[in-house]
């Protein structure tokens, strides 16, 4: 009996032990439950459903380029492409075989498909193949069950609908580097482009817009069950650019045949209102890529079509430069403004002797007459008695050799050389016979057909106007559009006036060295500048026993340049015309400029501000010339 009322005790005993241990174990899971749920339930629910949801970025719609009326000239198209969802599938390398059956991929692809998988994070798509056929896209999704992870997608082209015509101005997109994606980590999106030349180049960041958002949801591994919600990216700015096409086919019909550029600038306010190089090429290549026999033809052909020659080609600018040096000796008191120079037909300086373009001489000539016969021993006085640093600090301010802030990219700003430069680059001083040709621009001046345009612009209004491309950004007109927005460049009126009329002399009065220029409209008359910039020296003994440059092979004669400006009484277009190679400025690049200004007279771009009906590409017949 008693050992049944102990038992009986332990037993009690056991069971409060026990019972108070699980009332203790449910009290602390109901605390942590209570806690969990309550207390941090809100922080837990927006774990899981970060667990559920995945986020997506959305390619913008690159923004839309047009010319000052409208005419689009870049613009994107869709196209169809197949994508790969690296968090789709568990065997990424096995899909990427199953699909070079279907859809068969160079080597180059296949590399850079097995790069991108390496370094893209698995949220980001990776592209497999852009621009499918219909027939490719049915192969796609009759085979859907063995492509785990792969989807057709939409995606956009960039499509330039001038084609050649306009693709040294407006330029081209092509895939991000490894260099733009680490600047830039949205470049992974399928699809994305970046600006590489011209237009497309300097404004990129603005044509590519913000990338938008998806969030799908997911289940555990990774597949999509639906999409939450979606916010569209925000466009790039559409820009509108001051050339007119109509003028621009005009121009680019004048220099066909030719490895030639011309620039068309309202003088008044620096718009670029045509830009044309030749021979040209095809923008739309590098969006879908440029082949390798094509791109081996390109490198192959001697007048580079790739080379914006207006912005980017460099050239002795030739006699156009004795306007810089005119101003320079007025300017700096070298040389008096009715002063007069004798002309014998050479200049000596110590043992050396400089030719004038004309063998037996000009006589004496003031500056006017100076320009008028582009005299050479008259602007070797001048520019030995001015200086090469007075000369080039004059050069620098029209614009040669000169940051023009040229709203492109691939613009060079030429040469304008100084004694410290010389020495730098060349380790020994600057030669008084370096200063002799440079008034007559030759020896180390480069400059580009651009800044030749600027020059005649700057010339004929006294203002310090810079070139620009672009007119307006999301329909703003921009700054630079009037010609108070440029300030007066605070040099002598008076010498301006009589540098104009020395040009106004070489093509309209008698004896004058481009009579081939003169405008064939009545009471307009346009002033300008002849050029003829040598490749080659030409030694003492050929150019006193009957040298002619014509007898050269082609890539060893003169440049032939002009610049000018009209109408001469109210300026309002400047113009400048490179042809490579073309020998003498005044027989060659004379006329065409005389063509491209009657266009311009005629289309008047900068005087309307609505497109006219189509006409004719040129309204003067091309005349047949050599190149």
């Amino acid at each position: 009996m008693k050992r049944e009322i102990f038992n009986s005790g332990i037993f009690t005993r056991r069971a409060l032990l026990v019972a108070g241990a699980e009332v203790a174990v449910f009290g602390a899971l109901g605390a942590r439950l209570y806690k969990m749920q309550v207390v941090d339930g809100a922080k837990y629910t927006a774990m899981a459903r970060g667990n559920s949801v995945s986020v997506r970025l959305l390619a913008a719609s690159r923004g839309r380029i047009f010319d000052r009326y409208g005419a689009e000239l870049a613009t994107n198209r869709q196209n169809w492409r197949a994508l790969l969802m690296v968090e789709q599938t568990n065997d990424p390398a096995t899909v990427l075989d199953t699909f070079s059956k279907l859809v068969p991929l160079s080597d180059s692809e296949r590399a850079r498909i097995l790069r991108e998988l390496r370094t893209h994070q698995r949220y980001v798509p990776v592209m497999l193949q852009d621009f499918l056929s219909w027939d490719q896209m049915a192969q796609i999704e009759v085979n859907a069950p063995d492509l785990p992870g792969v989807l057709i997608d939409v995606g956009a082209t960039r499509i330039y609908p001038q084609s050649e015509l306009l693709s040294h101005v407006v330029g081209y997109v092509g895939p991000p580097k490894d260099a733009d994606v680490k600047a830039d980590p949205t470049l992974t999106m399928p699809g994305m482009r970046v600006g590489r030349t011209a237009t497309e180049g300097f404004y990129d960041l603005d044509l590519r817009g913000h990338a938008g958002a998806q969030q799908l949801e997911v289940n555990a591994v990774g597949r999509v069950i639906r999409e939450l919600d979606r916010q569209e990216g925000t466009p790039g700015v559409d820009l509108g650019l001051s050339i007119d096409i109509a003028l621009q086919q005009a121009v680019a019909d004048r220099l066909v045949g030719q490895s030639a550029s011309a620039v068309v600038m309202d003088a008044r306010n620096g718009e670029v209102l045509s830009m044309v190089s030749q021979p040209s090429f095809d923008p739309s290549l590098f969006d879908s890529g440029v082949s390798n026999t094509q791109w081996q033809s390109w490198m192959a052909d001697p007048r580079k079509p790739l080379i914006n020659k207006a912005a980017a080609g460099l050239y002795p600018p030739g006699s156009t430069f004795k306007t810089v040096t005119a101003m320079a000796a007025m300017t700096s008191g070298a040389v008096g403004p009715y002063e007069t120079i004798s002309c014998p037909g050479h200049f000596d300086l110590g043992n050396a002797r400089f030719y004038c373009w004309r063998k037996g001489g000009h006589g004496p000539l003031d500056l006017k007459g100076g320009i008028k016969n582009s005299c050479d021993v008259y602007f070797y006085n001048a520019a030995l008695r001015t200086g090469i640093g007075p000369l080039a600090a004059m050069a620098q301010r029209f614009g040669i050799g000169a940051d023009l802030g040229v709203d492109m990219d691939n613009v060079q700003n030429g040469l304008m050389p100084t004694k410290a430069w010389h020495e730098r680059v060349h380790h020994k001083r600057w030669a008084l016979g370096d200063t002799v040709i440079s008034g007559i621009g030759q020896g180390f001046i480069l400059t580009t057909p651009l800044a030749l345009a600027t020059l005649a612009s700057r010339i004929a209004t006294g203002r310090t106007v810079g070139p620009h491309v672009a007119r307006s950004r999301a329909g703003v007109v921009q700054t630079g559009a009037v010609a108070e927005d440029w300030p007066k460049m605070e040099l002598s009126e008076h010498y301006f006036s009589l540098i104009r009329q020395g040009m106004w002399a070489v093509v309209n009065a008698p004896g004058g060295t481009a009579p081939a220029a003169r405008l064939r409209l009545a009471g307009v008359q346009m002033a300008g500048k002849t050029g003829s910039a040598q490749v080659v020296r030409v030694g003492r003994y050929a150019r006193e026993h009957g040298f002619n440059s014509l007898n050269l092979p082609w890539q060893l004669r003169p440049h032939a340049l002009f610049i000018g400006f009209a109408p001469y009484a109210a300026p309002r277009y400047a113009v400048s015309v490179v042809v490579e190679h073309g020998n003498a400025g005044a027989d060659i690049a004379g006329p065409i400029a005389r063509d491209i200004m009657t266009d311009a007279l005629h289309l008047d771009p900068a005087g309307r501000d609505h497109p006219l009906p189509p006409t004719p590409s040129a309204l003067v017949t091309p005349s047949v010339r050599a190149s």
